[in-house]
C-alpha cells in the first residue's frame, strides 16, 4: 500500500511517500525550485518521492492533500463578513486569487497530478484530511510511544489554531480546539512583524533575539493583548491585530500600545526590539507550559507529542521537558507545513484505512529525518568535474580524517553526506560546521559564509553519549528541537563590566569552553548524533573528539540568507564558491577554495533575497 501526502499553495510546499506505513521519502519544493519557501504545487518533490520508491504516480494507492480547502474558504468568507465593511481592502485583493486558483483547488490538484499520470483515475485516489489532523498525525503516529497526547499549535488550519488530541496505537481521537482568530502562532508572528522581521520565516530570528533583551512588555502583552486561563486557554484582543481583515498583523492600536510603529527591516535593531523579542517569547513559554501541565493532569499519559509551527520554538520545548510535565516528548522534526505532506498521507493509512501500527518504544519512524535525495560517489565526481572543481578522492578513513584535522585549523566546512533532511534544520547532511571551541567562529559563520545578522546562534552537534557532559539534558534530541544549557562546570566566570552590557554588546563575551555554541543566556539548541541515523557524521564527531578531546561541532545550514538548503552537488558546489567556506567534504571527495579557479566565484551575497 503505498500512499502520497502533499502540502501546497500556502507556504512550504512538500511533498512525502509512505509504502505500508514505512516512511520511504520526504522532501520540501524550494530545495528543488532554490525558492525559499516554494508554496507551488510539489512537482519536484512529488518525482523524487516516486523515484525513491521506483514507482509511477499511476502505482499510488492513495494521494492525500493536507486540508480541505472549502472549510478553509468558508472560514475566509465568515471572517470577512464578521469584519465588514471593514476587511474589504485584503477581501477585495484575496477574493480572485481564491476564486480562480483555491475555492477549486481540488481540480487544480487533479489537472496537475495528471500532468504526472498516464492514467485518468487521479480523482478517485484523491483524499483530503484537515490541516491539523495532518499536523497531529505527523507528530504521533511516527513517534516512538503507543500512547500519547497529541499538541498541535500553528497560525491557522481551516478553523482550528491550537488543538488536543489522545494518540493511542493506530488511532487519534480529537478533544479539544482553540479556532481562529485566536492564535499563539500568529500572535509570535505579529512581533515577528513589528519587529520588522518577515511573517513565516523570521520567527526564528525573534526567538534567538530574546535572549539580548528583558521581557518589560511581558505584563503588557498580558494584560491587554491577550487573556490567558489556568488551563492554557487564550483570547486574542483582536483591535490589536489587523490580520483577521487586513493586510498587515498589527493595528495603529498594537503600534500605540508599545509607543511606535513597525521598526522597518532596513534599519538596526534596537533594543527595543530585544525587550519584545524576549517578551513574547517569555508569553509563549507561559502558555505552553500552562497547557502542557493541564494536559497532564487531565489525561494522565506520560508522553507528549508536538507538531504545528509553534513546535519549532525549541526555547519553550526545552522549558517544558525541563518542568518534568511529561516524562518523554517528541517533537515532528518537519513540525510546519512541509510536515502535513507526511502527516496527511500517515492519516490515510491509519485513520481512512485503519492500518495497523507497530511503535518499537525507543527509536522513531523518521530515520533521523534523512528522507531526502542522495547521490552515489561516481554521481557526484560526475557532476563536480562538470563543474569545473578541483577535488581530491579519498578513501572513507582519510576522508573523515581529512576534515576532521581542517575543523581543528579552525576553517569552515561545508558537509555534503547521505540523503537530505526533511524539515527546516540541518542535520549533518547538508551542513555548514566549524569548531566550537573557536571564539570567533560565529562571527565568522554568520557574517563571512551565511551572510545573516550576527546575533543569531548556532547549534552544537553533540554525540548522544556524551551530551550531559557538555549540556544539562539527559535525553535524545537528535532534530535540534530542544533548548538546554551549557554544562556550569563549563561556563566561564564573567567580569563585573561583562555583566554589566547589554542588548548586542553581549555578544562577543565568550561564556564557555565552546562559546560558538553557548548563547548569551549560556543555552544551546542541541543536537545529539546517533550511529544508528547517521553514522556517517557520528564517525567524523568521534574523530574529531580523538583528535581534540571535544565531541561537539558547530552546525548550521549548508545554504546563504535566503537560500533553501542545498540539495544538490552543484547547489553545495556554487554555495561554496559563493562564501568564505575554506572546505567542501561531499561524498568522499574534498575540495579546497584555495586549489579551485576564482573565475567560478559567484557573488553569492546578493543573489538571494533576505529571509
Amino acid at each position: 500500500m503505498r500512499i502520497l501526502g502533499i502540502s501546497a499553495y500556502y507556504h512550504d510546499s512538500a511533498a512525502a511517500l509512505i509504502e505500508d506505513g514505512r516512511v520511504v521519502a520526504a522532501a520540501q519544493e524550494e530545495r528543488f525550485t532554490r525558492k525559499k519557501h516554494d508554496p507551488g504545487f510539489p512537482a519536484h518533490a512529488i518525482q523524487y518521492c516516486l523515484d525513491e520508491a521506483d514507482a509511477k504516480l499511476d502505482q499510488i494507492d492513495h494521494i492525500t492533500f493536507y486540508e480541505k480547502p472549502f472549510l478553509k474558504f468558508e472560514r475566509l468568507l465568515e471572517t470577512y463578513l464578521a469584519q465588514a465593511p471593514g476587511g474589504f481592502t485584503s477581501f477585495r485583493a484575496a477574493m480572485p486569487v481564491w476564486i480562480k486558483e483555491k475555492l477549486f483547488q481540488k481540480s487544480n490538484l487533479v489537472k496537475a497530478l495528471r500532468e504526472l499520470s498516464d492514467e485518468d483515475n487521479i480523482e478517485e485516489k484523491l483524499l483530503f484530511a484537515e490541516h491539523h489532523q495532518s499536523h497531529a498525525a505527523s507528530a504521533f503516529y511516527p513517534s516512538p510511544f503507543d500512547e500519547a497526547v497529541v499538541l498541535t499549535m500553528d497560525g491557522v488550519g481551516e478553523w482550528a489554531t491550537t488543538s488536543v488530541s489522545i494518540g493511542r496505537g493506530n488511532t487519534l481521537e480529537a478533544k479539544r480546539e482553540i479556532h481562529w482568530p485566536h492564535s499563539l502562532g500568529l500572535l509570535y508572528s505579529a512581533f515577528t512583524y513589528y519587529t520588522g522581521f518577515r511573517v513565516n520565516s523570521g520567527e526564528y530570528k525573534v526567538m534567538g533575539l530574546a535572549p539580548y533583551g528583558e521581557p518589560r512588555f511581558a505584563d503588557v502583552i498580558m494584560e491587554n493583548l491577550i487573556d490567558v486561563k489556568e488551563d492554557g486557554s487564550f483570547w486574542l484582543d483582536q483591535s490589536y491585530f489587523n490580520y483577521a481583515g487586513g493586510l498587515t498583523m498589527t493595528s495603529k492600536k498594537f503600534h500605540d500600545l508599545f509607543d511606535g510603529a513597525p521598526r522597518d527591516p532596513d534599519s538596526l535593531v534596537t533594543q527595543r526590539e530585544m525587550d519584545l523579542a524576549a517578551s513574547v517569547q517569555q508569553v509563549t513559554e507561559e502558555i505552553v507550559l500552562r497547557m502542557a501541565r493541564d494536559l497532564a493532569d487531565t489525561y494522565g499519559i506520560v508522553n507528549l507529542c508536538m507538531a504545528g509551527g509553534v513546535a519549532l520554538n525549541c526555547v519553550a520545548n526545552g522549558k517544558l521537558l525541563r518542568e518534568g510535565t511529561f516524562d518523554r516528548i517528541w517533537v515532528q522534526p518537519a513540525a510546519g507545513d512541509a510536515g502535513g505532506a507526511l502527516g496527511a498521507a500517515l492519516a490515510a493509512y491509519h485513520d481512512h484505512l485503519k492500518a495497523e501500527r507497530k511503535p518499537n518504544g525507543s527509536m522513531d519512524a523518521m530515520t533521523g529525518s534523512y528522507l531526502g535525495p542522495t547521490f552515489s560517489q561516481e554521481e557526484i565526481e560526475k557532476r563536480l568535474q562538470a563543474l569545473g572543481a578541483e577535488f581530491e578522492v579519498l578513501k572513507e578513513a582519510d576522508f573523515i580524517s581529512r576534515t576532521s584535522k581542517a575543523l581543528d585549523d579552525g576553517k569552515a566546512v561545508g558537509w555534503f553526506s547521505g540523503r537530505m533532511e526533511f524539515g527546516p534544520r540541518a542535520l549533518g547532511a547538508r551542513s555548514i560546521l566549524g569548531d566550537p571551541r573557536n571564539p570567533q567562529m560565529q562571527k565568522t559563520l554568520n557574517l563571512r559564509i551565511k551572510y545573516r545578522e550576527s546575533f543569531r546562534p548556532f547549534a552544537p552537534s553533540v554525540l548522544r553519549e556524551d551530551v550531559a557532559e557538555y549540556f544539562e539534558l539527559e535525553s535524545d534530541s537528535p532534530y535540534m528541537l530542544l533548548v538546554a544549557d551549557v554544562q556550569k562546570k563549563r561556563r566561564k566566570k564573567m567580569t563585573k563590566k561583562e555583566q554589566e552590557l547589554f542588548g548586542i554588546d553581549k555578544l562577543n563575551v565568550p561564556r564557555s569552553d565552546i562559546p560558538a555554541v553557548t548563547h548569551v543566556d549560556y543555552s544551546a539548541r542541541v543536537q545529539t548524533v546517533h550511529k544508528e541515523t547517521n553514522p556517517r557524521y557520528y564517525a567524523l564527531l568521534k574523530a574529531f573528539k580523538k583528535r581534540t578531546g571535544c565531541s561537539v561541532l558547530v552546525n548550521t545550514s549548508f545554504n546563504v540568507r535566503g537560500e533553501p538548503i542545498v540539495c544538490t552537488p552543484e547547489d553545495a558546489f556554487h554555495c561554496f564558491m559563493g562564501t568564505e567556506l575554506d572546505c567542501l567534504a561531499i561524498g568522499n571527495c574534498f575540495l579546497e577554495k584555495a586549489k579551485q579557479d576564482p573565475a567560478l566565484a559567484r557573488d553569492y551575497k546578493s543573489e538571494f533575497a533576505p529571509d
